[in-house]
C-alpha cells in the first residue's frame, strides 16, 4: 500500500512539473504582435501594436504573407508602444497569415496572426450550390423542375404496376 502510495505521490509531481514547464508565463503577451482586428475581410485596414521595442523604439512590419508588404511602426504615446497599419489587399485569398515586426534597435522581433475571412458585407459571397463534376445528381437547383420529375417518376411507377396487376390477371390490354 506504501508503494503505491509513494508511485502514485511520484507520478502526480512528475505531471505537475512538466505543466509547470510548459505552462505560459502571463508575461509572454507583451512579447506579441497584437493585430486589431484580428479577422478582417479584403480590403480592411489593421492595426497592429507591440511594447517589445521600448518606449522610444520604433519597428517595420512585415505584412507580406498576406500580399501588404512592408510598413513602419512608429513610438506611440501609449504604455510605450509602437503602433502600424496597413490595408489587406482586396485580392486576398481567405487564411491564416503570419505578420511580423522587427525592432529597429536590436534584433527583436515579433510574431501576431491575421485571419482573412470572405464577408457578405464587402461585396464577397460565400460559395453555394453544387459542382459540375459530370457524375450528376439526384436533386437539382430549380424546385419545380424537382418536383416535376418526381411526379413523372410516380406516374411511370403507378402506370407499369397497373399494366403488371393487369397482365398477372390475365386481362388483354
Amino acid at each position: 500500500m506504501r508503494r503505491t502510495a509513494r508511485l502514485l505521490t511520484g507520478t502526480a509531481l512528475a505531471m505537475a512539473a512538466a505543466g509547470l514547464a510548459t505552462a505560459p508565463a502571463h508575461g509572454d503577451d507583451a512579447r506579441r504582435l497584437e493585430v486589431y482586428p484580428s479577422t478582417v475581410s479584403p480590403g480592411s485596414q489593421v492595426t497592429v501594436n507591440t511594447a517589445v521595442c521600448g518606449d522610444r523604439g520604433a519597428a517595420t512590419g512585415n505584412a507580406g504573407a498576406v500580399g501588404a508588404g512592408r510598413f513602419p511602426l512608429a513610438p506611440s504615446t501609449h504604455n510605450g508602444e509602437a503602433i502600424g497599419r496597413f490595408r489587406v489587399p482586396a485580392s486576398a485569398q481567405p487564411g491564416t497569415y503570419e505578420i511580423v515586426a522587427e525592432c529597429t534597435e536590436g534584433d527583436q522581433q515579433v510574431r501576431g496572426d491575421l485571419v482573412v475571412a470572405l464577408s457578405a458585407a464587402h461585396g464577397q459571397v460565400q460559395p453555394r450550390g453544387s459542382m459540375k463534376t459530370g457524375v450528376g445528381g439526384a436533386l437539382g437547383p430549380d424546385p419545380v423542375q424537382t418536383a416535376a420529375g418526381v411526379a413523372a417518376l410516380a406516374v411511370a411507377a403507378a402506370g407499369g404496376t397497373w399494366l403488371l396487376h393487369r397482365r398477372a390477371r390475365g386481362d388483354r390490354i
